[in-house]
């Protein structure tokens, strides 16, 4: 069973190694001590959260449970004209089990609900850009970086 609640303070430990688990292909490409490893992901998660924060004004952040487990987290934002995918991410043994398109699919029946469109970046090489794909999202343009990508709301 899929269960969101809010993230509390006594989760930065666990947001801490769900970050990790996004940037873990990196970590192993350098040759940086444990301790080197445990810093970095502490100094990027903390400038991450901040810039979700400055950027989207009272998102909302959401821990993923599965079966009563944490498994992940959803960050989301919301105005007039859209809705925010902010963040996304699974720990590797949540990944593939439904979780994610589940989520997104609730996603797109809330976008619909309140005639909003998605809308999220997401890396060219992230394996999520199948299923958004597949979801229908549509390419919207590339920053060098990311794609970015929208859903328009469907007309029931």
């Amino acid at each position: 069973m899929i269960e969101l609640r809010p993230v509390k303070e006594s989760d930065n430990l666990f947001i801490e190694s769900v970050y990790r688990s996004a940037r873990e292909a990196e970590l192993e490409k350098t040759n940086w001590t444990e301790l080197q490893k445990e810093s970095f992901i502490i100094m990027q998660s903390m400038a991450q959260l901040a810039e979700y924060k400055t950027k989207f004004p009272g998102a909302l952040y959401q821990l993923i449970t599965y079966n009563k487990q944490d498994a992940g987290r959803l960050y989301t934002w919301e105005n007039d004209s859209e809705i925010r995918l902010i963040d996304i991410t699974l720990l590797p043994k949540y990944r593939g089990k439904g979780i994610g398109s589940s989520l997104l699919k609730d996603l797109i029946i809330r976008s619909n609900k309140v005639k909003k469109k998605i809308s999220l970046h997401v890396e060219p090489a992230n394996t999520a850009l199948q299923l958004y794909t597949r979801l229908g999202f549509i390419h919207i343009k590339n920053n060098g970086h990311h794609y970015y990508m929208e859903k328009d709301p469907e007309h029931l």
